[in-house]
């Protein structure tokens, strides 16, 4: 069975990797655009969706007053967090991002809660991107609607394999959609431009729709306008997810870290406010309707479409207008689209594992996070992040509309604080720094930060006001949780260091036990037995017993003639059980010994088998597991196990013939007259 679960797990994972070969998993730009900002890129496919459905709720009109000014101030919240962030990748390229920044900037409580909004938001990034991927993927493959739940199972499952390979070989798995998104999504827009221009682009499809006001909002002015357009602005705000991540992946990067991670992170705000502001103005020129409910919102000379119409997403009909007549250029823009929204998650996948491994180094995670796997990526956290992820859409039934609600509260709480941190950093090193032209630099590098705090900040408020009621808040709490989890955890770890610590005074440290006191567990004589009473005499103890527990007491006094006639030099010593049991004796008689000699060190010697097969567990007793589990928390007690490997297990053969030796050895000794005590 080990031999089997080994070989599957080479077939996935592949072949392991020597920790000097870390190097050659490092990423060039080329890479890592794609593995890190394939989050922020895909946001473009359902961004514009989610301004246009929000400004739709007070009718047609609205959207196509406010839609491109609602991108343009999404695009200079966009610049601005992408320029703020470069300053970032340059002063913290250890890859603790905004943990980094806000830890050493802002103290610990604040790190700690960048780390949970951090952390709560790359598993909604897996959720969220791969549910809209696959409810896309659905309007072309039929046997996926329905279905999506499961299917969004699957698609997290691979992605998991897929990254436990290691972080180089997803990111060229990667790397071929992502540019065939981007180049599609430009593509569209630049042909769609050159027909605007020449006056060929036709309308959208929905363009001879009207789209009603829902009830309430016909006449939207003062206050209840300004929120609308500021929920349509925080729901467009969804494009800036993933920006973080290149601050929290600088490692991955391949020498310079920081000059290639900043580059990145331009090219990927550049391409994002490109394609973001191509497809609202498109939507815009062609005149484009989208409704959260277009069977009942939309009207064809003033009657309703009804439910029988279906609405295709905003990239969608995009592609229908500006490739009509050219079926396989509507097909590729689905295509990619659909891919993107997949592999969105991988960037979470490259970030989650980073961050909590930073985590787990300061004692805020298990320390299990920090250590890397087979392929030197953090298998840990990629395998906690794929379950987390599944757990939501398994709650969710991998509905976007209802996932969405709780996304973008935390990469926007990491923003503002990891900011804010930013501006404290510039301050402490203007106060000793004398050069002029590094204070201008300074100076400069604190200003955009300063503005990048502000903005941030604004649209947190934002984002909470108006997405809180709608689940939002969910996430806030899981945030909380995970900042007190995260803080017991560390308290624990402080603890167990103080308790483990060595004290000032070495005479406490050298002082040794007055005696050592051998206890060897029997059930009956047989190889096992044996082994562990020539082991246990050849650690040459103060003094060695063996002890039984008479069950049985037919089987006890059998034993103990059986003990004598063998002529083994060591005292047999039956507990009296007179309710059968087996742990309680054992226990009680050792707690004796310890309360009659307290500087004594008790050993008990467990004799126990080891078994190959799966089902084997189940034939034989858990008798000596269940000893060692009570022992174990017994002061003053040495657990030693002695296993006896048999045959079906791994190296059984090669125990047996060493066995005989010391057996032999052991009965030698005995003949000898060799006394234990």
């Amino acid at each position: 069975m080990p031999n089997v679960s080994r070989a599957l797990k080479r077939v996935l994972v592949g072949r392991a990797m020597r920790s000097d070969r870390l190097g050659e998993t490092l990423l060039p730009k080329r890479i890592a655009l794609p593995v890190f900002a394939s989050d922020a890129l895909s946001s473009v496919a359902y961004a514009p969706d989610e301004i246009l459905l929000t400004l739709a709720v007070a009718g047609g009109a609205l959207a196509a007053i406010h839609s491109w000014q609602i991108g343009v101030a999404v695009a200079v919240v966009m610049l601005v967090v992408v320029a703020s962030y470069r300053q970032n990748v340059h002063a913290y390229p250890s890859g603790g991002g905004d943990y980094e920044v806000a830890t050493e900037n802002l103290g610990g409580r604040a790190g700690v809660t960048v780390a949970s909004a951090l952390l709560v938001d790359y598993v909604l990034t897996v959720a969220v991107s791969v549910s809209s991927g696959v409810q896309n993927a659905g309007a072309a493959l039929p046997f996926v609607r329905g279905h999506e739940m499961p299917v969004a199972v699957g698609v997290i499952v691979v992605l998991t394999t897929v990254n436990l390979r290691g972080v180089r070989e997803s990111g060229a798995a990667f790397a071929i959609p992502t540019y065939a998104f981007m180049i599609g999504i430009l593509g569209m827009a630049a042909w769609g431009l050159v027909r605007h221009l020449s006056g060929t682009l036709p309308p959208a499809p929905s363009a001879g729709f009207e789209i009603a006001p829902e009830p309430g909002h016909e006449a939207l002015t003062g206050v209840a306008l300004v929120f609308l357009l500021l929920r349509a602005f925080s729901s467009g705000c969804a494009a800036l997810t993933g920006v973080e991540a290149i601050s929290n992946g600088v490692p991955a990067f391949r020498t310079p870290k920081s000059r290639n991670a900043a580059t990145t992170l331009l090219l990927m705000g550049s391409l994002s406010v490109t394609m973001l502001l191509s497809i609202i103005a498109l939507a815009k020129v062609t005149g484009l309707q989208f409704a959260e409910d277009p069977g009942t919102q939309l009207f064809r000379d003033g009657v309703p479409v009804g439910d029988g119409y279906v609405q295709e997403t905003v990239i969608g009909q995009l592609a229908h207008t500006v490739f009509d007549g050219f079926p396989l250029g509507v097909l590729f823009i689905a295509a990619v689209t659909g891919i993107i929204l997949v592999l969105a998650a991988n960037t979470a996948f490259n970030g989650f594992p980073v961050l909590a491994s930073v985590l787990a180094r300061d004692g805020y995670l298990p320390r299990q996070l920090s250590q890397r796997g087979d392929r030197l990526a953090y298998s840990n956290g990629i395998v906690i992040l794929a379950g987390a992820a599944m757990i939501l859409v398994v709650a969710y039934d991998a509905q976007v509309t209802k996932l969405i609600q709780l996304y973008i509260v935390g990469v926007f709480v990491s923003f503002t604080l990891s900011q804010i941190g930013m501006v404290r950093h510039w301050n402490r090193l203007l106060e000793a720094e004398d050069d002029t032209k590094a204070r201008g630099r300074m100076t400069r590098a604190r200003a955009v930060n300063a503005v990048g705090a502000t903005m941030s900040g604004t649209v947190l408020l934002v984002v909470l006001v108006t997405k809180f009621t709608h689940g939002a808040g969910y996430a806030v709490v899981a945030m909380i949780l995970l900042f007190f989890l995260m803080l017991g955890i560390r308290r624990h770890y402080a603890a167990v260091a103080r308790e483990l610590a060595l004290s000032d005074d070495p005479r406490d440290e050298r002082a040794m036990p007055s005696r050592v006191h051998a206890i060897v567990l029997v059930s009956k004589i047989h190889k096992p037995t044996m082994r562990a009473l020539a082991y246990a005499r050849a650690s040459r103890p103060s003094y060695l017993e063996a002890l039984t527990v008479a069950v049985e007491p037919d089987g006890t006094r059998e034993l103990l003639r059986d003990w004598d006639r063998r002529g083994i030099p060591v005292p047999l010593k039956a507990l009296d059980s007179p309710y059968r049991e087996i742990i309680r004796p054992v226990l009680e008689y050792v707690k004796g010994l310890r309360a009659e000699h307290p500087r004594d060190v008790l050993t008990v010697y467990v004799p126990e088998y080891v078994v190959g097969h799966w089902w084997e567990h189940v034939l034989h007793n858990q008798s000596a597991l269940r000893l060692k589990a009570a022992l174990l928390f017994t002061p003053g007690v040495m657990v030693v196990s002695v296993p006896w490997q048999l045959a079906s297990s791994e190296g059984g053969e090669a125990m047996y013939t060493e066995m005989r030796g010391v057996g032999r050895a052991s009965a030698a000794a005995g003949a000898h007259g060799e006394d234990a005590s």
